[in-house]
């Protein structure tokens, strides 16, 4: 399913993680890394000499870095370093390459507050057309160049087309990683109806609810056995669970709740892509997903 990973590296701690990562499933599928610094366009601009110099030099230190761990794993990469806006750049350098995965670290080297999205993250998301990894922070990296592995996947749905896209690319990484797929549904009980209507929200309501939850999961689960129809040892290893969620924070707080809970290590998730007259913004469970999960979140697009 991927051929050509493009891994964008600034060389801070989290994007070099966030290769690990990268590297890890382009041995997993026998596909090469494309290593991408992007030379913030803005910052050239006001920086000359030894300045401008010491950026370069840098930015060759960080693809080289790369390039060694991919090699370490016997994972074929090159290197690409390009001047531009750092999230567009990446996009257009995915789409150059023809790239099948993207990943980024969440945050990078600019920084921002503790779960939130960093630009960089948020723009490539928003504007690939093909999936992307944001990778939280360092914190749990392993020791040395060791690549990650997963030992359990989530793949939530609500019975979209845009969940149903996500399968495939869940069934394809559990098949190559040998973890079980978990698939969820969240049942949202404020949207339903809110703890704080006048005599709360009827029973028989959320049982339809969860009836409708149990057939998303099952039609997803479905499409996860019919995109990995052939494994030696047997059809994909499924779980599957209805959940509610009354806070205020929807389904990506069962979401959160369900990873922590379980011992999730990758999530999942479909969005939508963009549309033909505009990019559009994540969806919102994914977005807070993504701000919100620390475990690495793969999010498949599909166009509006």
């Amino acid at each position: 399913m991927y051929s050509n990973v493009v891994v964008a590296v600034d060389g801070s701690d989290e994007a070099t993680h966030a290769a690990r990562h990268g590297v890890g499933l382009a041995r997993r599928f026998d596909a090469t890394v494309h290593a991408v610094h992007v030379l913030d366009r803005q910052t050239l601009r006001v920086v000359t000499g030894v300045a401008d110099d010491r950026l370069r030099r840098r930015a060759e230190t960080v693809l080289a870095d790369a390039e060694a761990l991919a090699s370490a794993h016997g994972v074929t990469a090159e290197t690409v370093l390009e001047e531009g806006a750092p999230a567009r750049t990446v996009v257009d350098v995915a789409a150059g390459v023809d790239a099948d995965l993207v990943v980024v670290g969440r945050r990078g080297s600019r920084g921002v507050a503790d779960r939130l999205l960093g630009s960089v993250a948020e723009g490539v998301v928003a504007g690939s057309d093909v999936p992307v990894l944001v990778v939280p922070g360092a914190g749990t990296s392993p020791a040395g160049d060791a690549a990650p592995d997963y030992s359990r996947l989530l793949l939530p749905t609500d019975g979209s087309d845009h969940a149903l896209a996500a399968a495939a690319h869940a069934a394809a990484l559990a098949r190559r990683v040998g973890a079980p797929t978990h698939v969820l549904n969240v049942v949202d009980i404020q949207a339903a109806g809110g703890l704080f209507n006048a005599g709360g929200i009827e029973q028989s309501l959320v049982e339809r609810l969860e009836a409708e939850g149990q057939t998303a999961v099952d039609e997803t689960a479905a499409a996860v056995r019919e995109a990995a129809p052939e494994r030696a040892d047997g059809p994909p290893d499924l779980a599957s669970a209805v959940v509610r969620e009354s806070s205020f924070d929807g389904p990506a707080a069962g979401i959160g709740t369900y990873v922590a809970d379980n011992g999730i290590d990758l999530v999942v998730i479909g969005s939508h892509g963009r549309s033909p007259l505009e990019r559009t913004l994540l969806g919102s469970v994914a977005s807070r997903v993504l701000r919100t999960v620390d475990v690495p979140v793969m999010v498949v697009t599909q166009p509006a």
